[in-house]
């Protein structure tokens, strides 16, 4: 059975990647910052699948530790899926602000802080993946709006450490894929996005399947259509 660890996975697409995965039959580690409080994960039929509902919190750099401690089988598929879109560091005037620092770390660091605390049991899996969930507001090259400066910036750090990981783990055999998701409608990408939840998932999940044993797909930016992302 292959397993898979998600954080943020109590809502939206992280939610939509347990409940596919578990209809795969996987087991999933589902990452959330209040197990008490994950009501529509506990909903989740289970069927052949393995459902684990831990803590994590991403604001707080310690927790990809602490897990650690907890989830100790080696791990398919580590997905950073958490994140979180400020509207007070969305434009000139007053972005840079303490909420900027709180998208810094919960987009970008915590991420990297999970990939630390996890590496060596990714290794130890068959498929040896890392997900990370970006965004194509995190693309320099394709930004002609401007504005969304918390947002953008944390996304362009995640997907230029995820370059670097992608070669500081290529020893392990570990593939790093950094993922944009499309426009989908959820609560943080709004009511008139392009893509179901479903669809959206369904494209990522076709993705990781693809980046099985494939090093030329490690430290890419990917459009959830499969298309490379410029940076």
């Amino acid at each position: 059975m292959h397993h898979a660890l998600i954080t943020g996975a109590n809502r939206g697409l992280g939610l939509e990647h347990t409940r596919q995965l578990l209809e795969r039959g996987w087991h999933v580690t589902a990452a959330v910052r209040n197990p008490d409080a994950a009501d529509a994960l506990k909903a989740l039929p289970v069927g052949e699948g393995k459902l684990d509902i831990v803590a994590y919190d991403a604001t707080d750099l310690s927790s990809p530790a602490k897990l650690a401690k907890t989830v100790t089988t080696p791990i398919d598929l580590l997905f950073a899926n958490a994140g979180m879109a400020a509207s007070s560091t969305r434009s000139f005037g007053s972005a840079a602000n303490a909420d900027m620092q709180t998208e810094f770390t919960v987009n970008a660091i915590a991420p990297i802080a999970l990939a630390e605390a996890f590496a060596d049991q990714v290794a130890a899996s068959e498929m040896k993946v890392i997900a990370l969930q970006s965004s194509r507001m995190g693309s320099i090259a394709d930004n002609d709006s401007g504005h969304g400066y918390g947002y953008r910036g944390s996304k362009a750090a995640l997907n230029a450490m995820g370059k670097s990981l992608s070669l500081d783990l290529k020893d392990k055999g570990i593939v790093v894929i950094i993922l944009h998701p499309g426009w989908v409608r959820t609560d943080m990408g709004g009511p008139n996005g392009q893509l179901t939840v479903t669809e959206s998932v369904e494209g990522q999940l076709d993705l990781i399947a693809r980046a099985y044993k494939q090093p030329a797909m490690s430290g890419r930016f990917f459009h959830v259509s499969g298309q490379d992302l410029p940076w």
